[in-house]
């Protein structure tokens, strides 16, 4: 164990001591960069009133400052990579529509880190980040920035570094964009459409790939902070890039470092009080009255939901007792239900005059959603060194080191509620009171249930730690007469990721210490063998137990896990013009690539079982623990390991069929690529598309439709398995209930997802009658089939006993003489995603608007859905159109506009961000009372069927103090809009929680 950890630690030194290096050889190259006008130097940084934010919406371009950057021994890096594509030839402009957000963008964004900057872009939906995955103990995504285009999921979104794959940072696959170096970030190509013929698997939604400035020559840096309107959140963030060029320009030396630190908006008190006064929570429930045919709705909306089934410091919720609640100092009192309630004080613990389950308003002080983290708080520090030498002209060989540590932290909820427990009336701890009334009643026990207010709140914190060194070479030569470029890698990844869980309860443990006696005068746990073990009793009434009693039930040592994956690629791709056609030089691109990716996962052994992970010093040995784990109240994380290979090859060409003034100018483009999984065997992609520069000045068409493929990840082929018991399971095959054991598993058998992307546009840019303006209207619609996504184990029995599914038929055995009946949970591949809609894009450029000096930008872009369905492929189901469904990530609408003034002294910013108005689901029949239908499964009733969107205005600004300083501000959610109500305690994914945050900094180039 200490060697590992001495390895780690000697990584992470050797990665922070290599960008220190870079940076250090690069300073010199101060003294001659400040002889030069900033912005002039070859890859100088550039303010935004030096270079206005673009979001270049014409395919496949690239800012001309891009190409300006290049050094003049680095003939071949100007040739312009579109992503989407690996044809490098000059002129090139592939068919799949292409957002390019350059550097001035970025930074007049005023990000504290750049995926909050690419994930407001209308194409992505459901991205996750730190507001995001904060209401999970176990799910390891925590605090995890990854981006999904399209909406289809992060797993389906291909995000590279400069074209080149990244480690994940979880076991699904998904890299972690806090761990990317961002200050040397030239641009970020968004490709909006499946890619997996140019570049593999995951590239089904599209493609994000990080452009770095490899030529950067000077010294840069960044010094920010904010804070939200509340107080809270309070941001840091320091960035500093150095970058030079020796030996006749030949070495080319960059290496930049950043740390930026989130303090996270933690969770509020019980009830319905959030972090820094924050007013919008109204504990809003969807209330199931489980009346299908009264002429009502089944589903009402109601703000101020109580639940009857536990209080603050504990509530009788059944029986003849029930509504006896205790406050914190223990003693009883009546608790007061909303709606007027009165308890029934049956065995049912319905309370007359509320809905099943809950009642609205009353004592409210026990709801445990208001102790949800908002945002997770975030540290990152991030260290970047690259090499480079000329061996001869136009050819470069070079090494990269990306060393980066992401910690983050969140409350997932308040509490650890407990709402179905059984108390003893001869428990010590019982109030004198209470004792009497059992004895009135005649019972000797009561039905009870708390928020465990006094157990305190669960905290979640993450360590990723990112190691990822490339090796490559690429450059142009001349080959039977005509240029050709290549492009050779070999890149190696590993990330470390820790999860450790404070202040959770252990379930057993919690179960016996509540269970007390009196032995020999002493309040004592009544279970002798956890006694032996050190059991201390739990005073559950109120809210003072002793430190004994919390140490026992939440030892210091809480749920953990540690991951290590690791990724190796060699990559070779080449491209060039081998001959011309009648129209034009005929491209061509091919190469090859091969991949590893294994992970390993290890956890404690209260939580994987002790077969699984032995007990230790750590976790000893407790006899009242379960030995197959499952014994924390969450984050029963397990074991688990898995690797798989690729090996692919890939074909692209592109030839001209139209070059003439009278027809304009168009090519067709083809690529395809065959790909064999160690796991599952072999898989084609291909596309086909093209482009057509009309002979009307700036008009362009363009289309492509592709068969994209995304492979079985680590997580759903070899997934850490879970076991549960079901005791009373119903086996078809003998028409009798059966103890059964659930394992949920991976399963080696998947195959690849299948997806059709088409996409259909027009755009206008470059018009020598429309100077400055561009405008561009693409149509897609994409298909997934094959999408692997897990059942139930019910599902999986009966599909075998109808003879639907007969591959679920060998992931059970319920007549096991042998040993115990079990079903296998495992993913198939059953489902679709069936989605469509259409993107539109603008911009235009004024210089210097109504005489004033300087320039002025609009630009706009807008992505509409017009259907977002999803079908399980279970017999018995509808499939489910979630566009427009506001508690999802895909609404109806959703865009992003921007307004830019910049003169040679300031700039001015002004940003709209808007979704349309949705509803909470497209199944539901919204009806009043006295009209509804009768309500089914499929077609439930209900009240409410609105959820609004939101708009959100930012302004900022810039202001240069020198030509190397900049001062600037931001205000984002000007107006402080706040989330809408949803029953599902609030939307990160797509509503602002945090309110109007302030941000200022200050920016310098040398």
């Amino acid at each position: 164990m200490r060697a590992t950890t001495s390895a780690r630690r000697a990584g992470m030194r050797a990665g922070v001591a290599f960008a220190a290096l870079v940076t250090a050889i690069a300073l010199p190259a101060v003294a001659a960069a400040q002889s030069t006008p900033a912005g002039q130097e070859a890859g100088a940084a550039t303010t935004p009133s030096e270079v206005p934010p673009q979001l270049d919406t014409t395919a496949g371009s690239t800012a001309q400052s891009d190409q300006d950057s290049v050094g003049a021994r680095d003939a071949a890096a100007q040739d312009i990579i579109v992503t989407g594509s690996r044809i490098t030839t000059g002129g090139f402009t592939a068919p799949t529509p292409t957002t390019v957000i350059d550097s001035g963008a970025i930074a007049a964004n005023a990000q504290p880190n750049v995926f909050t900057t690419i994930a407001q872009l209308p194409s992505l939906q459901g991205s996750s980040g730190t507001s995001v995955n904060t209401f999970s103990t176990s799910s390891g995504a925590q605090g995890l920035s990854s981006f999904s285009l399209r909406g289809v999921g992060a797993i389906r979104t291909l995000t590279l570094i400069d074209g080149q794959r990244v480690v994940g940072a979880n076991v699904t696959g998904v890299p972690d964009v806090s761990q990317f170096p961002q200050l040397l970030i030239k641009r970020v190509d968004v490709v909006n459409g499946g890619a997996s013929a140019s570049y593999g698997s995951d590239a089904v939604g599209g493609v994000v790939n990080f452009i770095t400035d490899t030529r950067f020559k000077g010294v840069k840096g960044n010094v920010q902070g904010g804070i939200t309107d509340y107080g809270d959140n309070e941001q840091v963030l320091v960035q500093l890039a150095a970058g030079t060029s020796l030996l006749d320009d030949r070495l080319h030396i960059v290496g930049s470092t950043e740390y930026a630190r989130d303090e996270g908006v933690g969770g509020g008190e019980f009830g319905i009080g959030l972090a820094g006064g924050r007013d919008w929570f109204k504990q809003t429930t969807l209330v199931n009255r489980n009346v299908t045919n009264d002429g009502s709705p089944q589903y009402v909306l109601r703000d101020y939901a109580q639940s009857i089934t536990f209080a603050k410091y504990g509530l009788i919720t059944a029986g003849p007792l029930q509504g006896i609640a205790f406050d914190q100092s223990g003693s009883p009192f009546q608790f007061q239900y909303g709606s007027n309630g009165v308890p029934s004080r049956t065995s049912s613990g319905a309370v007359i005059g509320c809905f099943a389950g809950f009642c609205q308003g009353g004592d409210l002080s026990g709801n445990v959603d208001a102790g949800r983290s908002l945002l997770s708080g975030l540290e990152r520090i991030n260290s970047y060194g690259r090499i480079g030498f000329d061996f001869a002209p136009n050819s470069e060989i070079y090494v990269t080191s990306n060393i980066a540590q992401v910690k983050t932290n969140n409350q997932p909820v308040g509490g650890q509620n407990r709402p179905a427990l059984t108390i003893q009336c001869a428990n010590p701890y019982v109030p004198a009171q209470v004792k009497a009334a059992c004895a009135t009643a005649g019972i000797t026990q009561f039905q009870f249930g708390t928020s465990n207010a006094a157990l305190g709140n669960t905290q979640v914190h993450t360590d990723r730690r990112q190691y990822r060194f490339v090796v490559g070479a690429k450059g142009r030569q001349p080959v039977f007469g005509s240029d050709w470029s290549y492009d050779i890698y070999v890149e190696h990844g590993t990330n470390r990721t820790k999860i450790d869980v404070d202040n959770i309860l252990l379930t057993n443990r919690f179960n016996n210490a509540i269970n007390a006696t009196t032995l020999d005068g002493a309040i004592v746990c009544a279970n002798p063998v956890a006694r032996a073990a050190g059991c201390q009793p739990l005073n559950v009434f109120g809210g003072n137990p002793s430190q004994q009693a919390l140490d026992y039930v939440m030892p210091a040592n809480g749920p953990r896990q540690r991951t290590r994956q690791t990724q190796d690629v060699a990559s070779l791709n080449f491209s060039g013009s081998p001959f011309s056609s009648w129209a034009g030089p005929v491209s061509l691109a091919f190469g090859g690539e091969f991949r590893h990716e294994f992970y390993k996962v290890t956890a404690d052994p209260y939580g994987a079982g002790i077969e699984n992970q032995p007990y230790d010093s750590i976790y000893p040995f407790d006899p009242v623990q379960l030995p197959g784990g499952n014994n924390w109240y969450a984050g029963n994380y397990k074991n688990g390991t898995g690797a798989y290979s690729v090996k692919e090859a890939f074909v692209e060409v592109d030839v001209p069929l139209l070059n003439g003034d009278s027809v304009g100018r168009a090519s067709v483009n083809g690529a395809a690529r065959v790909t064999d999984y160690s796991t599952s065997g072999t898989v084609w992609a291909w596309k086909v598309g093209g482009t057509w520069d009309l002979p009307i000045d700036g008009f362009r068409l363009r289309g492509v439709t592709s068969r994209d493929v995304r492979a079985p990840n680590l997580s759903e082929l070899f997934a850490a398995p879970v076991t549960t018991t079901q005791p009373n399971f119903f086996d078809p095959f003998r028409n009798v209930n059966v103890l059964a054991i659930q394992n949920t598993i991976g399963n080696p058998n998947l195959t690849p997802e299948i997806a059709r992307n088409t996409t259909a546009g027009i755009s206008f840019s470059g018009s020598s009658w429309a100077p400055g303006l561009s405008l561009s209207f693409d149509w897609y619609k994409l298909r997934i089939t094959d999408v692997i996504s897990s059942l139930g184990a019910g599902d999986i029995v009966n599909l075998c006993f109808r003879n639907v599914l007969p591959e679920t038929c060998s992931a059970f055995n319920l007549n096991n003489q042998a040993g115990p009946n079990f079903i296998n949970v495992q993913a198939f591949n059953l489902a679709s995603i069936d989605t469509s809609g259409f993107d539109i894009e603008a911009s235009y450029r004024w210089q210097r608007p109504l005489g004033l000096p300087g320039r002025f930008t609009v630009r706009a872009l807008a992505t509409h859905i017009s259907k977002f369905v999803t079908d399980t492929g279970l017999t018995g189901t509808i499939p489910n159109d979630t566009a427009g469904v506001n508690t999802g990530n895909t609404p109806d609408w959703k865009w992003l506009a921007v307004q830019t003034y910049e003169t040679d002294d300031f700039s001015l910013l002004v940003q709209e961000r808007w979704f349309s108005d949705g509803v909470l689901g497209h199944q539901y029949i919204e009806c009043a009372p006295g009209t509804c239908p009768e309500s089914t499964p499929q077609r439930p009733t209900i009240d409410q069927n609105f959820m609004p969107g939101a708009f959100y205005m930012d302004i900022g600004g810039t202001y240069n103090i020198t030509e190397a300083v900049t001062a600037y501000a931001k205000v984002d959610n000007l107006f402080n809009r706040d989330p809408a109500k949803s029953p599902f305690f609030v939307n990160p994914a797509l509503y602002d929680v945090l309110g109007r945050t302030y941000r200022l900094g200050v920016r310098f180039s040398l």
